[in-house]
């Protein structure tokens, strides 16, 4: 693995100047694990927690303790954690027609949602099954210079607004995510405005990135995916919801049906995956905002526009990149895929993913297929070529996959 003197330079110089913002993610995660080792500990896990279950699973003690462990570490009345979703944007579906009712009206608050949203929504034209087809009206608000509108809450939200969606994370997009700061000033106006709008917080990619959660921070109900941050890089599959008792309960008869909810569903993956997975995901979580930071560090220098910056406060593990070319966002997505433990002989190509608009370039050489928290990339194949960097399960992974990247990319000029 023989990088150029120009790109082994502005690594040791990145490293130099980044010191003091890795001593602060190191602490955050220090503090989160601390966090989930007193509830692992209050909720006395046990070994008996990780066996398998088949059939109906009633009494399914691993399943239970799990939930248990989500609501205490996130903060939360009640937790629903099952390999059955199969990504997040199956839990996030979920929440939504679980509690939204024909003539319910749903608003973004973080202006248009990520593609595979959309598709849920109806956004633009209503595909079957989705909310626009049961009836339920949809509304936005869009960002101010890429931060919520927060003055423009009280003019968006109205008596019929059942549901509010905060994204906490970009999408394909180069607004900021979403600090807990933000997500608690947000939550509150809209309570302020309408005391029972139940605030719905989309978590992707934000767990454990700060100390504290959005339902710790106002939020009634957020959900996730468990091959991103909480999962820890050892998830197989799933996804999460947390939030106020009878909010989950709607949502759990949307996975299962009325009136079995969380009563059912075998735990077909090994459980102890699961719970291995949440006690190493603030560790995990860090070195992927390092190795984010280092991205930032190396592209900026370069003279590309990244966000965040650095320095910049985070609100989730992704960094984002302008590339300006398709050629220079397939030869980054090339450059993370060489440097892969995984298919590293691949060559990634466009092309069309379901619930996207564009062709879209993926570079995952991962373990656990699609897993966000192990070190990957993707963007689509519209100007002004943005790619999105996430994950990393070790920082030293993190290093060599943004130098590949960068020497992809020099040689394109």
């Amino acid at each position: 693995m023989a990088f150029s003197e120009k790109i082994v330079n502005l690594k040791k110089e990145v490293l130099k100047e980044s010191e003091s913002l890795f001593r602060h993610v190191e602490e955050v995660a220090e503090q989160n694990t601390l966090k989930v080792l007193d509830a692992m500990r209050e909720c006395k896990v046990s070994d008996a927690h990780f066996n398998t279950t088949s059939g109906y699973a009633y009494d399914d003690i691993g399943r239970q303790k799990l939930d248990e462990l989500y609501a205490r570490i996130f903060g939360a009345e009640r937790a629903l954690v099952r390999t059955q979703f199969v990504s997040g944007t199956h839990a996030l579906a979920t929440v939504l027609f679980g509690i939204l009712r024909p003539g319910d009206e749903l608003v973004s608050l973080t202006g248009k949602p990520y593609d595979t949203m959309q598709t849920v929504i109806g956004y633009d034209n209503p595909c079957p099954g989705s909310l626009k087809e049961f009836g339920i009206k949809y509304a936005e608000l869009p960002m101010l210079e890429g931060k919520v509108n927060i003055a423009g809450i009280k003019d968006i939200v109205k008596p019929e607004t059942k549901l509010v969606l905060i994204q906490r994370s970009r999408g394909y997009s180069m607004r900021s995510p979403l600090s807990i700061a933000d997500i608690r000033a947000i939550t509150s106006e809209v309570h302020r405005v309408k005391a029972d709008c139940i605030c719905f917080v989309d978590n992707c990619y934000g767990e454990f990135v700060e100390t504290e959660e959005p339902t710790q921070a106002g939020a009634d109900i957020m959900a996730g995916s468990l091959i991103k941050n909480p999962g820890g890089g050892i998830a197989p599959t799933g996804g999460y919801i947390a939030g106020r008792d009878k909010l989950v309960e709607l949502a759990s008869y949307r996975l299962t049906s009325p009136g079995m909810g969380d009563e059912l569903g075998a735990s077909l993956a090994n459980n102890r995956l699961l719970f291995q997975g949440l006690f190493l995901a603030p560790h995990t979580v860090a070195q992927a905002i390092k190795g984010a930071i280092f991205a930032a560090g190396i592209f900026a220098k370069l003279g590309y526009k990244t966000l965040p910056l650095p320095g910049e406060v985070r609100g989730d593990i992704i960094q984002a990149i302008e590339l300006g070319s398709a050629e220079k966002l397939i030869a980054f997505c090339g450059g993370i895929q060489k440097y892969s433990p995984v298919d590293s002989f691949a060559a990634p190509e466009p092309w069309d993913m379901p619930g996207y608009a564009d062709k879209v370039i993926m570079a995952a050489g991962t373990f656990v297929q699609g897993a966000s928290i192990e070190f990957s990339a993707d963007g689509p194949l519209r100007a002004p070529y943005n790619v999105y960097l996430q994950g990393g399960l070790t920082f030293e992974h993190a290093l060599a996959g943004v130098m590949g990247a960068a020497e992809a990319v020099a040689e394109i000029g």
